[in-house]
């Protein structure tokens, strides 16, 4: 993977979103290979027993999607989960799927209201399970949502709360659903946050590329890039 490492830009009046200086969570977008990043302690305030890392919809039939093949995302994403299990820290996997029948959906629910009578995504459903190649471990734990945000029915953050997790690190399929939900709620929860930019994906490239570069980072003033040694800022 080469040689991997942080740079900080902090600025001194950290603001939120809503503008108040100093009161937002630091929303950090890691730009290179995360994993050495998680593996050598990239960030000295991750405190690993109090970190979770979440792999979001990394599931088969969402995998099937990403434009191009996925399996450098999926070896990417295989690899943050191997590092953050040696580091300590609690692994968890968020997966979209529903009874079936789909009771959890309503007719007004514009997003998942096309499943209604079908068996996709119903708790049986084989796109339903994590992709093979970032097969669950021992130990990992597999949450089960019904809405975009990870969230959103699911007992998430009873789990987090009970582990006393304070930082989560995020990364999944797509950028603009599960990832921009996950963090704006995660954000309003005071969670501290990381976006593991190379574990996300999107099928529009441009909104994928403008929400890593400029809508997430908008959120709060601090910022932290990975850079490879040797590559200008």
């Amino acid at each position: 993977m080469g040689n991997w490492r942080g740079n900080t830009r902090t600025p001194a009046g950290r603001r939120h979103a809503g503008g108040e200086p100093g009161c937002g969570n630091g929303i950090r977008v890691f730009t290179a290979v995360p994993t050495v990043l998680i593996m050598t302690g990239f960030s000295p305030s991750l405190d690993p027993a109090r970190t979770a890392v979440l792999l979001m919809d990394y599931q088969v039939g969402i995998v099937a999607n990403v434009a191009g093949g996925a399996e450098a995302l999926l070896a990417r994403a295989n690899a943050v989960a191997a590092a953050a299990r040696t580091a300590g820290m609690t692994v968890i996997f968020v997966k979209v799927c529903f009874r079936p029948g789909h009771p959890e959906i309503g007719a007004t629910n514009l997003r998942f209201s096309e499943l209604k009578g079908t068996a996709r995504f119903a708790r049986d459903d084989p796109a339903t399970e994590i992709h093979p190649a970032v097969a669950p471990q021992p130990g990992d734990i597999v949450v089960m949502k019904r809405r975009v945000s990870a969230f959103t029915g699911s007992d998430l953050e009873v789990i987090l709360r009970a582990r006393g997790i304070e930082t989560l690190v995020l990364g999944g399929i797509a950028t603009s659903g599960v990832v921009l939900s996950t963090l704006r709620q995660a954000a309003d929860a005071d969670y501290r946050l990381v976006v593991l930019a190379d574990c996300c994906a999107d099928r529009d490239a441009e909104v994928h590329r403008v929400l890593l570069e400029k809508g997430l980072k908008m959120m709060d003033g601090t910022v932290r890039l990975g850079r490879r040694t040797g590559e200008d800022s």
